[in-house]
């Protein structure tokens, strides 16, 4: 599992994870204020005049959406099928998809095998595939296909 994530960091110094890690912060927070201020803002302009409601503040319109999110759940996530028709002929198909693309077990043997025999299982890959090639390259000029 170590290997893994060497791989899929390739080279990537601390100091650019930890600015990738922070801007995302900022940026969440800043979307989250945004989208507050958003809120606020049509809330006021929108519903005092329609329904003769009181203005609100940012902190209001926050509370507001999270009241919201807990009565109604909006935005729903995984549970289930969600009262959805599923559009797949086999579920049973399905779920195994699902299984495997969140099967990660089979990684906990991962580093163990690539001590033991994975240099040596690459390296006699890339030999037969060198030499796979050099046997259709030479059949091509034995057995030259007419027109191409």
């Amino acid at each position: 599992m170590e290997n893994y994530f060497k791989h899929k960091m390739r080279g990537k110094s601390p100091i650019i994870i930890v600015g990738i890690v922070l801007f995302g912060i900022v940026a969440i927070g800043a979307l989250a204020i945004l989208f507050g201020y958003i809120l606020m803002s049509l809330w006021n302009w929108l519903m005092p005049e329609l329904f003769d409601l009181p203005m609100i503040t940012y902190w209001q319109a926050v509370g507001l959406f999270f009241l919201a999110k807990i009565l109604f759940g909006f935005g729903g996530g995984n549970s289930g099928s969600g009262g959805k028709k599923s559009h797949h002929k086999n579920d049973d198909q399905c779920g195994t998809r699902k299984e495997k693309k969140r099967d990660f077990s089979k990684w906990a043997h991962y580093d163990k095998f690539w001590e033991e025999k994975g240099e040596k299982a690459y390296s006699e890959y890339v030999n037969d595939l060198d030499n796979d090639d050099s046997v259709e390259i030479i059949e091509e000029i034995k057995h030259p296909e007419d027109g191409k």
